[in-house]
């Protein structure tokens, strides 16, 4: 039994809990229902007088949701803001496309109203042969070959033991030699031999020369890793790498330029995908040369008088002219050659490394460009050139210029050789490259594409300008029609 004391203090608690319920129900109350809920103990009235406050209440209620629903303004930025969040822009895009399109149809109308049709078959057919029955860039070509089989033969002698490491380094040192300056000295002494013939033969040439290095350097690798495991188990390993004639050739046609022991492959080969590969190349060299001959070439002949008078407000007119159409056969070319042309091979071979070119249209400085748009050189120059010049102690900006130079001596190796002059303009620093040191986002990709547009056509121009100062300027024919 609990005495009445005991009853006390829980009858105060439960009042307090009601009296603190009481309370909160009474400021949940809105607009006088705390007036009415108090004349709700007085009667009939009060309930009346709770009800039709209540009823207020809810009527403005119904007012304020209904203004808010009208309101028209709230904090927000306008869209084509940076600070906006919008980020569809393809109606932008697909107006830009338009007038590129149109505006790029009246030049073209005009061009034919100019000088009708310029292409010519057998024009093209001049770019590589001056002799329909000599053919000297394509024997230049087939005599690589020879290249390639002493390279395997040097790689079968050096797996086997037959010949150090040391006698194994001299002979690939000659023989990458011998590939860079053979085709230099048949194209710089025979005559035969067109420029466009000779530039394609040298970039053969070249592309061997880079796969040749790889192939050294990997198999180089793979004996060093297996001595090394001999060594860590004191038994005697042979390499576990095959050279086969057939795994070389498959590397030398694969569109990379880095050697592995194992390329990764696909399952088989899409006919619906290398058929529309096919058509893509067909078309857009076709494209390349109708550009060639119908646009550049008009222009590049009216250029070349107020080159040699020095009239700088007409050549600025010309360059201006010679940009459109230069650059156009620029993206066609990118195009055809690391989009159709090497998903074509990589197709056929069932090569699977399809990573060819990666977002360089978005580069915010010249160097994330020449990074991006060539990717099998960009792996080459850093697996087999950039990497190993850090690692024999050199500083980043060194192995960075160093870089640069071999890359600007192959542009140069492969322009200047078959026009048979020496101008060094591809060592010149674009633009872009300093211009990007103070600008970043927006402002450093226009800079990239201003250095795209802009400072290719000057050096197409400067090349045809030395070539035909050099070759052609004696000839009254050629004069004549320039």
């Amino acid at each position: 039994m609990m005495d009445k004391d005991d009853f006390g203090p829980i009858t105060r608690n439960r009042r307090r809990a009601t009296i603190t319920s009481a309370k909160s129900e009474t400021v949940k109350l809105r607009n006088g229902a705390i007036a009415a809920a108090s004349d709700l103990r007085r009667g009939p009235k009060a309930r009346e007088s709770l009800t039709k406050n209540l009823q207020l209440n809810e009527d403005s209620t119904r007012k304020c949701d209904r203004y808010d629903k009208m309101s028209c303004h709230k904090l927000q930025e306008s869209m084509l803001s940076s600070a906006s969040s919008f980020k569809n822009y393809r109606g932008i895009l697909n107006w830009c496309v338009v007038m590129l399109v149109l505006s790029n149809a009246r030049l073209f109308l005009e061009n034919l109203l100019r000088y009708g049709i310029l292409v010519d078959p057998i024009q093209v057919v001049s770019l590589f042969l001056k002799d329909p029955y000599s053919w000297p860039a394509a024997c230049l070509v087939i005599v690589s070959n020879v290249f390639i089989l002493v390279a395997l033969y040097t790689e079968r002698r050096l797996a086997m033991g037959s010949i150090s490491e040391k006698v194994g380094l001299l002979i690939y040192i000659f023989n990458l030699t011998i590939i860079l300056c053979f085709p230099m000295v048949v194209v710089l002494k025979l005559p035969s031999i067109t420029p466009v013939g000779g530039a394609f033969a040298l970039g053969v040439y070249t592309i061997l020369f880079l796969k040749l290095y790889s192939y050294k350097d990997v198999n180089r690798w793979c004996r060093e890793r297996t001595q090394a495991k001999a060594r860590s188990l004191s038994r005697s390993l042979s390499c576990n790498y095959e050279i086969h004639i057939y795994y070389m050739y498959y590397f030398v046609f694969a569109p990379t330029l880095c050697y592995e022991l194992n390329f990764p492959r696909s399952e088989s080969i899409r006919m619906g995908f290398l058929l529309r590969r096919l058509f893509e190349m067909t078309y857009f060299i076709s494209n390349v040369l109708s550009v060639v001959f119908q646009w550049m070439v008009p222009v590049i002949r009216s250029s070349m008088k107020p080159l040699q008078e020095m009239d700088y407000s007409r050549m600025t007119e010309r360059l201006l002219r010679l940009a459109v159409p230069n650059h156009l056969i620029w993206l066609i070319f990118f195009y055809w050659f690391f989009h159709s042309s090497m998903n074509f091979v990589a197709e056929l071979l069932r090569f699977g490394d399809r990573e060819f070119y990666h977002d360089w249209w978005n580069s915010e400085t010249i160097t994330y460009f020449w990074q991006n748009w060539n990717i099998p050189v960009h792996k080459w120059c850093l697996r087999h050139f950039y990497k190993p010049l850090l690692r024999r102690g050199a500083g980043k900006l060194l192995s960075q210029s160093a870089v640069f130079f071999f890359s600007a001596f192959f542009h140069e190796y492969l322009v200047s050789v078959p026009l048979r002059m020496f101008r060094l303009w591809a060592f010149i620093l674009p633009l872009a490259w300093f211009v990007a040191r103070f600008l970043r986002g927006n402002y450093g990709n226009a800079a990239v594409w201003l250095s795209l547009i802009i400072g290719q056509p000057i050096a197409v121009l400067m090349y045809v300008h030395d070539y035909y100062v050099t070759h052609c300027e004696d000839d009254p024919t050629i004069a004549e029609a320039l």
